[in-house]
């Protein structure tokens, strides 16, 4: 039986596009470089202070499935090619995952 991978080896990195081209752009170039395994992006409304006042945009969230040793990596391919002056760029490791979809994560990402 092959070896469980541990979960928090594993995780999720989120930003967010004013626009739909600009989501595929980031999606597209984070699996051309093997940096992430799966890229799910939906549309958001989202609710922000920014220079001194509340405001509000419809935006794309990108649900970006990696290992956690790409972090560093696909943060860095995401501000370099996004078009905000200070875009949102989190992570989050697993808690749990099924191994079998945590392997396959390491297969496509290798």
């Amino acid at each position: 039986m092959p070896h469980a991978p541990a979960p928090g080896q594993y995780g999720v990195l989120f930003t967010t596009t004013g626009d739909r081209g600009d989501a595929r752009r980031i999606a597209e170039a984070l699996l051309a470089a093997k940096l992430a395994a799966c890229v799910q992006v939906m549309p958001v409304e989202s609710w922000y202070h920014w220079k001194g006042a509340v405001a509000s945009d419809a935006e794309f969230l990108l649900l970006i499935k990696t290992s956690t040793a790409h972090f560093e990596a696909a943060m860095e391919l995401i501000r370099e090619s996004h078009p905000y002056e200070t875009p949102e760029i989190v992570g989050t490791a697993f808690a749990a995952g099924l191994p079998a979809y945590l392997r396959w994560i390491d297969e496509v990402t290798g």
